[in-house]
């Protein structure tokens, strides 16, 4: 999928015809726009795998209420939420996404799970294409990769230089 720029996460369906809560992707301002064709990953069976933005309504600086030409019920919109939106990087203004806050400089801040209590301190944070990952230190060693989304930083300590995750069962066992 060279030349195409995650963008967005399609956090929940909104309503009985199929609007989704959409939010931009980590670091980036929200670009989706009418008439953008989209990719959604990962793919979901019974579902579409390609869109195009017939509507959007800005709800907050980074998440809008969004509708696809392809998604018409409630149903077809619970099965995409939690897909991300990967749209053409020609297709949008790359120079608003580049002009977006880089990726945090968390390096030897302590990451602490929901559950797991303390996970290690941050090594580094990889800017991977896809999925930026936050790379964790473990107390014995090992290292723990965790996709840096939204949906995982409970909260940011810049005081206590903490991050508190809430991870989803098994992913710090990988």
């Amino acid at each position: 999928m060279r030349g195409w720029v995650d963008i967005a996460y399609l956090a929940k369906p909104k309503n009985l015809n199929g609007r989704l809560v959409a939010r931009g992707a980590s670091g980036l301002p929200f670009v989706l726009y009418s008439g953008l064709e989209v990719a959604l990953v990962p793919p979901q069976l019974d579902a579409p795998r390609r869109v195009t933005v017939a509507e959007v309504q800005e709800v907050a600086d980074n998440e809008a209420l969004v509708l696809f030409d392809e998604v018409a019920d409630l149903s077809t919109a619970e099965v995409l939420a939690g897909c991300r939106c990967l749209v053409r990087a020609a297709d949008v203004d790359l120079t608003a996404l580049e002009e977006a806050e880089g990726l945090p400089d968390w390096e030897g801040w302590r990451v602490e799970d929901a559950r797991a209590g303390l996970v290690g301190d941050v090594a580094a944070v990889d800017d991977r294409a896809m999925q930026p990952l936050l790379v964790v230190r473990r107390p014995d060693g090992s290292e723990a990769l965790v996709p840096l989304v939204d949906e995982f930083v409970e909260a940011v300590d810049e005081d206590a230089r903490l991050i508190r995750l809430t991870c989803p069962d098994g992913l710090l066992d990988l």
